[in-house]
């Protein structure tokens, strides 16, 4: 078959039989299930720099956009806190649906809003506001307010384009490894560390797998999204998805193949997707022995263990596996950024309210509403560990060095990202091989970067 008429072939068969797998699993607050929302045009224009200044002495009120505040208590949270230091600035809260927010959040900032500042809800979208010039270069304001950007463990170089500042990371989840100790309890193997190769991993996988049909216990579990793969291969930081060679995908991808087709420890990829299986019931029930997934899963499975929906009670969290040559603590994810438009007329006042929620005191005050700020470290921590259900040793395991951006800040990344998603589908599938499929995703690469 054609290229064409494959990726057809395989995508038209996957909607008919999602179609008859009956309703889909309750889906959680989960960023790489969200599509990015399509890039507007590009202009040309720069953005802006203003001088930092002090803190505007009159009252003022500030404009800021922000989505679904009464389903999110960290917008809310932050706010009130600001405003009780800072009783003289008034926030008032643009707010819309998280499903219409990119595109809304777009429409204001091409129309002139009075909008002064606003969080990002796909970090990627940010490239075509910075060439529309309305972001505002807060380089200045950081000099002067004397912010650290280490603190932010790597998140903050994202928003370096162009020699400017554009944006401040404000929240954030990464990859960690959880895993059912009742699995491991049972084949007599000990837990996994936080220094976990992906090798180890892999034979770990088998040491735990145990029993058949329905009683069967996975070692490890791969959900569906390209990310569970392809995002081992940008871990170290030396690579991303926007590549010409995506060679170093290749040893995940062998690695995902060989679980599911040769030593089956992991369920595999179609039976995944013709069955609609979730990868959160999977570990509900038990099922699973050691689940890569992103830190939002922690207070959800918190929930449902303690609304009795989940019989995976004993489990626990350790850092994501590394690559071979790679220290423990590197991790991928994504983060919510907050800007300043550059055609507000209250940037002073903005850039207060951003370097606050950005701040240690900020961060502090989100993560007791059990979120991950950005500004990540032992107090902050602390915190979200302490919270009821958290299990024993997970502040070591959450502690990262480094967290890269599963899908960098630059243009043409939605576009090359739905590309590498439709390839993995085909790779996992086996309608192409490893080398076929990477070598697809290279020249469509190309294409589309041309």
């Amino acid at each position: 078959m054609t290229k064409l008429t494959r990726i057809i072939s395989v995508l038209v068969c996957a909607a008919m039989l999602a179609g008859c797998a009956g309703a889909p699993a309750a889906a959680t607050a989960e960023p790489q299930a969200q599509a990015p929302a399509a890039q507007a045009p590009e202009a040309t224009a720069a953005p802006t720099e203003s001088p930092a200044t002090e803190t505007p002495a009159e009252d003022v009120t500030i404009k800021v956009s922000l989505w679904d505040a009464e389903t999110s208590p960290t917008f809310t949270s932050v706010i009130n806190a600001f405003e009780a230091k800072f009783p003289n600035i008034k926030v008032q809260p643009i707010d819309t649906v998280a499903a219409d927010y990119t595109n809304k959040l777009s429409v204001m900032l091409n129309g002139g809003s009075e909008v002064d500042a606003f969080w990002i809800k796909d970090a990627d979208t940010i490239f075509g506001m910075v060439n529309k010039g309305q972001t505002e270069d807060l380089s200045s304001r950081v000099a002067a307010s004397g912010v650290n950007l280490a603190d932010f463990n790597g998140l903050a170089d994202s928003f370096q384009i162009d020699g400017k500042l554009v944006a401040m990371p404000f929240r954030t989840d990464y990859y960690v490894l959880f895993y059912n100790k009742a699995v491991f309890d049972a084949a007599g193997v000990p837990y996994p560390t936080n220094d976990m190769t992906w090798a180890q991993f892999e034979e770990t996988a088998k040491l735990i797998t145990a029993g058949e049909g329905a009683d069967k216990k996975y070692g490890a579990h791969f959900h569906t999204w390209q990310a569970c793969v392809e995002n081992w291969g940008v871990q170290d930081g030396k690579n991303t998805i926007l590549s010409s060679d995506y060679s170093f995908f290749k040893p995940y991808y062998e690695m995902a193949l060989r679980m599911q087709d040769v030593d089956k420890t992991a369920l595999d990829y179609a039976t995944l997707k013709t069955s609609n299986i979730h990868y959160s019931s999977q570990f509900y029930s038990g099922n699973v022995g050691m689940l890569p997934m992103g830190t939002w899963f922690a207070t959800t499975l918190i929930d449902k263990i303690k609304s009795g929906e989940s019989t995976a009670t004993d489990w626990g969290i350790a850092t994501l596996p590394h690559p071979e040559g790679t220290e423990a603590g590197y991790t991928v994810g994504s983060t919510t950024p907050i800007a300043i438009n550059s055609a507000s007329t209250k940037k002073d006042a903005a850039w207060e309210f951003i370097n606050f929620v950005t701040s240690e005191e900020g961060a502090k005050t989100i993560a007791k509403d059990g979120a991950f700020p950005a500004r990540l470290n032992p107090d902050t921590l602390s915190i979200i560990v302490s919270a009821d259900g958290m299990p024993e040793g997970a502040a070591d395991a959450l502690t990262v060095k480094n967290i890269v951006l599963d899908r960098p800040i630059a243009d043409k990344v939605t576009e090359i990202n739905q590309m590498l998603g439709e390839e993995h589908g085909l790779i996992m599938l086996g309608e192409l091989s490893v080398d076929e499929g990477l070598a697809e995703m290279a020249e469509r690469a190309a294409e589309i970067l041309k």
